[in-house]
């Protein structure tokens, strides 16, 4: 028997490098917020439920009509992504099994294809392992020190962006990013939370157009990627 399957949804940041005034997960494309756009893709998946994590004087994040609206919780967030991760896993795991499978998901990554969401809970559930999706890194990579100048080329053999979802049982996921937290461990994703504890995380090859909105220009791009994807 499976386990049941969950999405956390971290929306509490003040995305500063998209607007200084706007929340990119607000903004329309096709008639629909960003954060609506993720939250049906997500929806794709059978999902027993999932948790938004808000900023506690988020006024629009109520209003919204949601995809699944009856599987909809709602948790505050915190100071960092990492925090609102935290505060949904605590959440969840007043009524989750901690064996439950958790996917966390970036608000501003509505571009992540069905496809790559069910080969990602596939491989979790065959493999047993924690897992992320992530592409081969294909540019060349230069190390940038004073003044703008490069000091090397850095090799991209073996190395991969990662992307969201990243999933991980419940239970496994909390005490990791718990165990991160109290050792001042800087974790930019679930993945480094897990890394540290010495937890396996297995890489799903996913697709380039996953964007993540974080300046205004990938604005523009997310809407030519939901266009074309239709």
């Amino acid at each position: 028997m499976n386990p049941k399957l969950w999405a956390v949804i971290p929306a509490a940041g003040s995305g500063r490098r998209f607007s200084q005034t706007e929340l990119k997960q607000y903004q329309i494309i096709q008639g629909q917020t960003v954060l609506q756009h993720t939250v049906a893709r997500l929806n794709c998946l059978p999902l027993s439920g999932y948790v938004l994590a808000s900023s506690e004087n988020d006024s629009i994040i109520h209003t919204l009509k949601f995809a699944q609206s009856e599987k909809a919780h709602f948790c505050e967030g915190g100071a960092e992504r990492v925090n609102s991760v935290l505060n949904a896993l605590q959440y969840l795991s007043q009524f989750a099994s901690l064996d439950d499978l958790v996917l966390v998901h970036d608000a501003a990554r509505p571009c992540v294809t069905q496809d790559c969401l069910n080969q990602l809970v596939n491989a979790a559930i065959q493999e047993k392992s924690s897992a992320i999706l992530a592409i081969p890194v294909r540019d060349t990579l230069k190390r940038v020190e004073e003044q703008n100048t490069i000091s090397q080329t850095v090799s991209r053999h073996d190395l991969w962006q990662a992307q969201t979802p990243q999933i991980a049982k419940l239970g496994v996921l909390k005490a990791a990013i718990e165990q991160a937290l109290l050792s001042d461990i800087n974790i930019t994703d679930e993945a480094s939370a897990l890394e540290y504890i010495g937890e396996t995380v297995k890489v799903v090859q996913g697709r380039s157009d996953n964007i993540k909105i974080t300046y205004a220009d990938d604005l523009e791009l997310a809407k030519l990627i939901l266009s074309s994807q239709k």
